[in-house]
């Protein structure tokens, strides 16, 4: 484990498309079987997979991954409480995320109806 130290200064994340799991490890300072765990624990993390069962993650698993790793080892969550913590979050943006598209979505339908009669 990481001293907690040592948690607050993680490299800059490079502007790439894909990761590998071996620098994802490096960016997160997080070993690679941890992430391999991680992503059975949380739904949120699911990197795409490609020939050879490859792992490739995104920019946003990249923050994802340091966000779980800032909630296990500097808050000190358990993973079934960060878990909880982070899927009220998801449904949190989705909330506001549909309430943000839906006057849109409204509008568009009453200009729809209005073009039909």
């Amino acid at each position: 484990m990481l001293e907690p130290s040592n948690n607050s200064e993680l490299p800059a994340i490079p502007a790439k498309k894909y990761f590998t799991i071996g620098e994802v490890s490096e960016l997160c300072e997080v070993k690679p079987h941890v992430l391999r765990y991680w992503e059975q624990e949380f739904s949120l993390l699911a990197p795409v997979k490609r020939r050879g069962n490859r792992r490739y993650y995104q920019r946003h698993d990249v923050l994802l991954i340091r966000q779980i790793r800032h909630l296990l080892y500097e808050q000190g969550y358990t993973i079934g409480g960060a878990r909880a913590l982070l899927s009220k979050d998801d449904s949190k943006e989705k909330v506001a995320e549909n309430t943000t598209t839906m006057p849109q979505l409204i509008s568009e339908l009453e200009e729809i109806l209005a073009l039909l009669s």
